[in-house]
């Protein structure tokens, strides 16, 4: 068995998928609206790298000082 998500852009697409799911080929999970199955990481990318804590501290204090 395999997965995949879809994203259905017409309505006439869910009574397809219906009958298929009637016809024993498919099984349809409904999903929560607004929920993903996993988080798009990608969109994070490049956002922050690895560093060592000292320096994330060390950044971390700076910007407090610049804020004052």
């Amino acid at each position: 068995m395999k997965s995949i998500t879809i994203d259905i852009i017409n309505e006439k697409a869910i009574h397809l998928l219906q009958d298929l799911e009637l016809l024993k080929l498919i099984r349809i999970r409904k999903e929560k609206a607004g929920k993903k199955d996993a988080t798009d990481w990608g969109r994070y990318k490049g956002a922050m790298s690895k560093q060592p804590i000292g320096e994330v501290d060390q950044q971390l204090n700076e910007l407090r000082i610049f804020k004052r």
